[in-house]
């Protein structure tokens, strides 16, 4: 009996993690902070990104919400900017609802990155593909630590995210800003109706 209930209870284990989309380090931890450095499990996405693992430099001192450390991604002066990447542990599928959770804030002693700036969320078909934007964040300008959820529902399936600086609504110009990341928690499905 003791052995039925055993395997019963581990053949509803696949049950009880689907819906849910893991990442590789999804609090960018596992390595020093320093400069210039991609946080193990994940991929730069755009040519020129130097991805930072805080805190300790470039004057950022700010605690991690989780974990040791966190990433801070920038945008510049001359119109670039930084991303990230990496594959899913499962695609997204069209038509479905998915609700991704993740920790924001930003620096005003970034080295001169100081400005508020925003975060977008790509959803790809490959290796830093941005097939469909699946969330964009408010100006991200408060320095604490602050968790948001994004709902998003794929048109096609979609098998890599990527994390990317971009600067504000409106902006004309381009200019030196940062956002802080950290605690991408796993992507978890939701109820359509949510989000239509």
């Amino acid at each position: 009996m003791r052995k039925l209930l055993s395997i019963a209870g581990w053949s509803m284990f696949p049950l009880l993690l689907s819906g849910q989309i893991y990442l590789i380090n999804p609090s960018f931890e596992g390595d020093e902070p320093q400069d210039a450095t991609v946080p193990a499990g994940w991929h730069a996405c755009k040519m020129g990104t130097t991805p930072d693992i805080l805190p300790g430099i470039w004057g950022v001192f700010n605690e991690p919400s989780e974990g040791e450390t966190f990433v801070g991604l920038i945008t510049r002066a001359d119109g670039t900017w930084e991303s990230i990447g990496q594959r899913l542990s499962a695609p997204v599928l069209p038509n479905e609802c998915y609700t991704i959770t993740l920790d924001l804030a930003h620096s005003n002693t970034y080295a001169g990155y100081n400005k508020p700036i925003r975060l977008r969320i790509w959803g790809g078909k490959s290796k830093c593909g941005k097939d469909q934007l699946l969330a964009e964040s408010k100006f991200i300008e408060h320095d604490d630590w602050e968790t948001y959820s994004f709902q998003f529902v794929p048109k096609e399936p979609l098998y890599y995210i990527i994390l990317e600086a971009n600067y504000t609504e409106g902006s004309d110009f381009s200019y030196q800003g940062n956002i802080m990341i950290d605690n991408v928690r796993s992507i978890k499905t939701c109820i359509r109706a949510e989000v239509d």
